[in-house]
């Protein structure tokens, strides 16, 4: 598996796996009671944006590397995964 490949697995994960941590811990103001005049209130008090993108790293990190592996170890291979518009007969 080239480097190439392995990089562009990675930046998916990470935007996937961003979209999935972004929710964690987030207080809306609303929750707080701190209400900055003129934001929304469903806005969060802290989003910890630094935080979030350090964990994003991280998980995206361990899925890739068990993605690379699914794929290198032969556990899985492209022959086994069912193809849209597939002509063969099983």
């Amino acid at each position: 598996m080239s480097i190439g490949a392995v990089v562009a697995i990675y930046f998916i994960v990470w935007w996937t796996s961003l979209f999935a941590v972004l929710p964690w811990g987030v207080r809306s103001q609303a929750e707080s009671r701190d209400i900055t005049p003129g934001t929304d209130p469903g806005a969060p008090v802290r989003p910890a944006l630094l935080k979030k993108a350090l964990a994003t790293t991280i998980v995206a990190a361990v899925i890739t590397a068990g993605i690379v592996w699914l794929i290198t170890s032969g556990v899985v291979s492209l022959e086994d995964l069912p193809m849209p518009f597939d002509t063969k007969e099983g």
